[in-house]
């Protein structure tokens, strides 16, 4: 009886995913970290002092990752509906890779960090690429987005930077 419970609940769960998951960082300043960029691709590297100053947006991606392709454009636009400075942290990748990833689809990224050894992502609590992030302009980690953006949380996290940099 007590597994026909458990799956009803499977079932449940996976007809409603949540993409916004629980993070321990929310409402938290982000993870210290500091990493180099990816060379040839014109971009500086990143550290959590990019994050002061104004409202962000940190995306983690990878070329193996074919949601991260998907996602790309919906970066892109982004990028040109708000202005936010948009950071990306590139997990456990190759640089060839990286670079032409960026040049088919566009850059769209101030700066990347590469997280070579994946380190900096668990310090971010990344279950999997892609993850977005919106940090306040103190630091803070305002809000999480585990999977790749589509058109409702790309419109809502539109909504939250706006509300943000009205609000800074």
């Amino acid at each position: 009886m007590a597994s026909l419970g458990l799956v009803g609940v499977f079932a449940v769960t996976l007809r409603n995913p949540s993409t916004d998951l629980p993070s321990v960082l929310v409402n938290k300043p982000a993870p210290e970290f500091l990493l180099p960029p990816i060379a040839r691709s014109g971009v500086p590297g990143l550290g959590r002092s990019d994050l002061i100053g104004q409202v962000s947006v940190v995306n983690v991606f990878a070329s193996w990752c074919i949601p991260c392709r998907d996602e790309h454009p919906l970066l892109v636009e982004l990028k040109a509906r708000t202005g936010v400075r948009l950071f990306g942290i590139n997990l456990k990748d190759e640089e060839a890779n990286a670079v032409a990833f960026l040049k088919e689809l566009g850059n769209p990224y101030d700066a990347i960090g590469a997280d070579e050894n994946g380190r900096t992502s668990i310090d971010w609590g990344v279950y999997g690429v892609p993850e977005t992030f919106l940090v306040s302009g103190d630091g803070l980690v305002l809000r999480r987005h585990v999977g790749p953006l589509d058109r409702a949380s790309l419109d809502d996290l539109v909504s939250a930077i706006r509300a943000e940099q009205e609000g800074s």
